[in-house]
């Protein structure tokens, strides 16, 4: 029988995931705070928050399909799909490595509102300084060196600390490296892809013991629920970048992170 209150849940949290994975306030973070004001202790809880983070990925894969399938096409002759490859795989290596070293470490002792809470607020400090600190008359490009794409790689690392924000430390990677904001955030996007897949794939492989069949409409309803909202979130931010800084997205992450730690203590 489905738990119409499950299915509820499913939804709410799906749309959480779809709108945060993408900009830079940490889905960890908002996903922490929300299932437990909504009482969500499903068996299975892990597994379905990655299957919503994958979700979020099949957004981006459909939102950007021409030029993935572009990529794809032209690998074996066009130099710009090549270059975009490897830049690809020079920013997803860092993190991968260090994921996958330290995986259960990070679950067991990083996972909790504290540490959430205050990578909320020290990410979002380093955010509005990074904005306030950049050199006003610098030019920044839309073409990405490598070296370019191993800063952001590097910068991805600090995202294995839940609440730092995957998106934000790509972003501001690239925003550091001298990338213009849109093309850092389209790239992050793309990082995103590899990332959470491989991520996604390997929590799942862990836990896929204690999947059941009575999990399917929880799991179908946050999948398209995170789908749809990430498309949403993901055309509106794209736009909003290419006018505004990150300083907006830095306050309002020391906000939630205060209130956060209010919350659970």
């Amino acid at each position: 029988m489905i738990d119409n209150y499950l299915i509820f849940v499913a939804l709410i949290l799906g749309v959480v995931e779809g709108a945060t994975e993408f900009l830079p306030i940490s889905s960890t973070g908002h996903l922490i705070i929300v299932s437990d004001l909504l009482n969500f202790d499903n068996s299975s809880h892990e597994v379905f928050e990655i299957v919503i983070q994958l979700g979020a990925i099949v957004a981006v894969v459909i939102e950007y399909r021409k030029k993935l399938t572009a990529t794809l096409l032209g690998v074996t002759h066009e130099k710009s799909a090549q270059d975009f490859l490897i830049n690809l795989v020079i920013a997803f290596i860092p993190a991968a490595i260090l994921g996958l070293m330290f995986h259960n470490q990070i679950k067991l002792y990083l996972f909790n509102p504290v540490t959430v809470s205050i990578a909320l607020i020290v990410g979002g400090i380093a955010m509005i300084i990074i904005e306030k600190k950049m050199p006003k008359n610098v030019p920044l490009t839309n073409t990405i060196k490598k070296s370019q794409a191993l800063t952001i790689g590097l910068a991805q690392c600090l995202a294995l600390v839940p609440g730092i924000s995957r998106a934000a430390s790509t972003i501001m990677g690239g925003v550091i490296s001298g990338l213009d904001r849109k093309t850092a955030t389209e790239f992050s996007f793309y990082l995103a892809i590899p990332i959470i897949f491989a991520a996604s794939m390997f929590d799942l492989t862990i836990n896929w013991n204690i999947l059941t069949i009575q999990d399917l409409p929880i799991f179908i309803t946050g999948f398209i629920a995170a789908f749809f909202s990430a498309r949403i979130v993901i055309k509106i931010f794209i736009k909003y970048v290419a006018n505004h800084t990150f300083v907006a997205f830095g306050w309002y992450r020391i906000f939630v992170g205060f209130v956060t730690l209010y919350y659970f203590y």
